[in-house]
């Protein structure tokens, strides 16, 4: 008789809304250890370009960065992976990036591919999707404009992926577009979909943000939302679907 294959783990996955100051590194990164520690996570997701605000013209933060140490010190103790935003430095200019921080530093994890706006007289576009893997689980990774791209989902998705994980920066008054985002990658690949948003001014003219951050299911339901306030955490635990569950149990952490 064959031995039923052997499931993996469950994963604690969080979105975080850190308040985070315009061109602030250094605070930004001990704010962003803070929602660390509080998330009980194995993988915590934050907003585009969380560690410097909107801010298009902010410096490249490179993965070496002493002012990252706080941040590295709180993933250490908590065995977390912080994924976080940031403008990086590569050979062909400049990137809005996930870096993605643990407790043995920080590395570049993935380049924005679709830029949108003023972001092309700034930056240059990746050019090819990413995957993190944390434990046994693969993170496909994305950031706003990118989770709008039908072709970035499919290549993502192609590299073998449990969940779509995006930091984005949305105005309140385009708060629908993200669900509905989640929705159609719900139902076209079938995966969890992550979305960390921005909650709060968060500079570069996004002075009323939508927040509320959230994860769905690969049905397309959702597991967790949160408001519209900075500081905000939502905690998900990621089943797979052989394992009975109802595919995940959500809790908030109040902001």
């Amino acid at each position: 008789m064959t031995p039923p294959a052997a499931r993996r783990r469950p994963l604690a996955v969080a979105v975080a809304q850190p308040a985070s100051i315009s061109f602030d590194v250094a605070g930004n990164a001990i704010r962003h250890a803070a929602l660390v520690r509080r998330a009980a996570a194995r993988a915590v997701v934050f907003p585009e370009l969380s560690l410097t605000g909107y801010e298009l013209d902010a410096d490249p933060v490179g993965p070496g960065d002493v002012r990252l140490a706080p941040l590295v010190a709180a993933c250490a103790d908590t065995g977390t992976v912080a994924l976080v935003g940031a403008p990086v430095l590569g050979e062909s200019g400049r990137h809005i990036a996930v870096l993605a921080v643990d407790g043995a530093g920080a590395r570049i994890a993935y380049r924005k591919m679709w830029l949108g706006g003023d972001e092309r007289r700034t930056f240059v576009a990746g050019r090819a999707p990413a995957v993190i893997a944390v434990d046994e689980w693969r993170l496909g990774l994305a950031i706003c404009r990118d989770t709008g791209v039908a072709e970035h989902a499919s290549a993502t998705v192609a590299l073998g992926v449990d969940a779509y994980v995006a930091g984005v920066c949305e105005r309140e008054a385009d708060r629908a577009v993200q669900p509905a985002r989640a929705r159609r990658l719900t139902a076209d690949h079938e995966v969890w979909v992550v979305v960390a948003a921005f909650a709060g001014p968060t500079g570069g003219g996004f002075d009323d943000t939508s927040g509320r951050s959230a994860v769905w299911r690969p049905d397309g339901t959702s597991a967790v939302v949160l408001d519209r306030h900075p500081g905000g955490i939502g905690r998900v635990v990621l089943h797979d679907v052989a394992s009975g569950s109802s595919r995940g149990r959500s809790g908030q952490d109040p902001p």
